[in-house]
């Protein structure tokens, strides 16, 4: 899900939704890896399973899928927020969506069999974990709903007003694509504005 930008630690950018003690804190920092990652590199490429989860402290990636041999951009993911392919590490089938990098990025990466060795021990991680998922399914709900019932203008609108420095930071293809039109039509679209 879509959020503004700010620079926040990731134990800041969670603590309003869910209280994480010390102790579970050192816990939850000792699986997770902190790396440096260029522009373009791909954290899960299509046909695998997702076997992390992904914090981006700074960056941006896209997950997308192809479909009639054209990628199509099912979401972005910015600072503070977390990316990863649920359907796969959740079935274990492996995924037709792929998540690259957009930008360098700094991203932490937590491996789901480790988080679920601690969702055993420590009850906050396992509440961060639901918080985690339940914040994806609600993005993939509202993108689904945006997608059916409002207008590509709407759409467009509503991306400008949530997130305005993604337009700077994608190139208009991907965002026509994410928002399920043409660049053309994104053209007509932002000559209105």
């Amino acid at each position: 899900m879509l959020k503004t930008e700010k620079k926040v630690s990731f134990f800041d950018s969670v603590s309003p939704f869910v209280k994480v003690s010390p102790q579970s804190k050192s816990a939850l920092l000792s699986v997770m890896v902190k790396e440096h990652f260029p522009k373009g590199h791909v954290l899960v490429p299509l046909g695998n399973i997702c076997r992390h989860v992904y914090y981006i402290e700074k960056g941006l990636s896209r997950t997308f899928y192809i479909k009639d041999g054209k990628e199509i951009t099912e979401n972005f993911c910015i600072e503070n927020t977390f990316t990863c392919s649920m359907p796969a590490s959740i079935t274990n089938i492996p995924d037709n969506r792929q998540i690259e990098l957009l930008e360098a990025s700094i991203i932490w990466s937590m491996s789901y069999t480790e988080l679920e060795k601690l969702y055993d021990d420590y009850h906050d991680i396992e509440r961060l974990g639901r918080f985690v998922v339940t914040n994806e399914l609600v993005g993939m709900h509202q993108r689904l709903s945006d997608l059916q019932f409002r207008s590509a203008e709407e759409r467009y609108n509503n991306l400008v007003q949530n997130n305005p420095t993604l337009l700077q930071r994608v190139s208009l293809g991907l965002i026509s694509s994410y928002l399920g039109i043409t660049q053309e039509t994104l053209s007509r679209i932002r000559s209105k504005n």
